[in-house]
């Protein structure tokens, strides 16, 4: 069960003070095979510009991309700040027993996606860094990736305290799974979006997890040209 959370600034709060807003901090969400919880630990503190209705969050002070070298599906590594060196990239965290944000999230960006001309599907990144990787294999994550996104994007797994750490430069909290005394597994994590600029190569934008595919559909031909959405 996912329980509804807002990231760094909810697009659907009202502007303050000339659209500034100092110290938001992203936190955990919880998704789990039938748990509950939240967690109040916050990671990162930024200034914010909200974009009401726009879906998106424009952060006053960007994030650098994560240094992660993980392993991609077929099992290679996978260097994320050379892979998506000048690139528009969209990157998530989160797992593939997730049964509601994590899938719906993969799907929005997936419908939004398909509506680009093609030069720029081809040009947009789209990265899913699993926060359960015990589970989620390389070959988990390829089975699970073209059904609930798209065959285009990019699964990572590898060990967690790197994943973690990698999670925590860009401002998202993950804790280890969890399972409980029923069976079930709860996963804590940050569930933004966080989309980097081609141009800078920084993390400038902040999608929450209630973005839907239309609101998508309307930010990313900015992302993608590196303009704020």
């Amino acid at each position: 069960m996912h329980i509804p959370k807002t990231g760094a600034r909810s697009r659907r709060t009202p502007v303050v003070a000339a659209a500034l807003v100092a110290v938001s901090a992203l936190t955990l969400s919880a998704c789990g095979d039938g748990g509950s919880g939240t967690s109040g630990d916050s990671v990162a503190g930024v200034s914010v510009q909200a974009s009401p209705d726009k879906g998106a969050t424009v952060l006053d002070r960007p994030f650098e991309k994560p240094n992660l070298v993980l392993t991609d599906t077929k099992g290679r590594k996978y260097d994320l700040r050379a892979q998506t060196d000048g690139r528009p990239t969209l990157i998530y965290f989160g797992y593939t027993h997730c049964p509601d944000v994590c899938p719906l999230t993969m799907s929005n960006i997936a419908l939004a996606r398909k509506k680009l001309p093609r030069a720029d599907q081809d040009r947009l990144q789209v990265v899913f860094v699993t926060t359960d990787p015990e589970r989620d294999t390389a070959a988990e994550l390829a089975k699970w990736l073209p059904g609930a996104g798209d065959p285009s994007f990019t699964g990572l797994t590898g060990d967690f305290p790197t994943i973690q750490a990698g999670a925590r430069q860009i401002g998202i909290g993950i804790d280890p799974p969890k399972k409980e005394k029923d069976g079930s597994v709860v996963s804590m994590h940050g569930a933004q979006v966080i989309a980097f600029s081609p141009r800078t190569d920084q993390g400038y934008v902040v999608f929450d997890d209630d973005t839907t595919a239309e609101e998508y559909e309307k930010a990313l031909p900015k992302i993608i040209k590196g303009e704020n959405p």
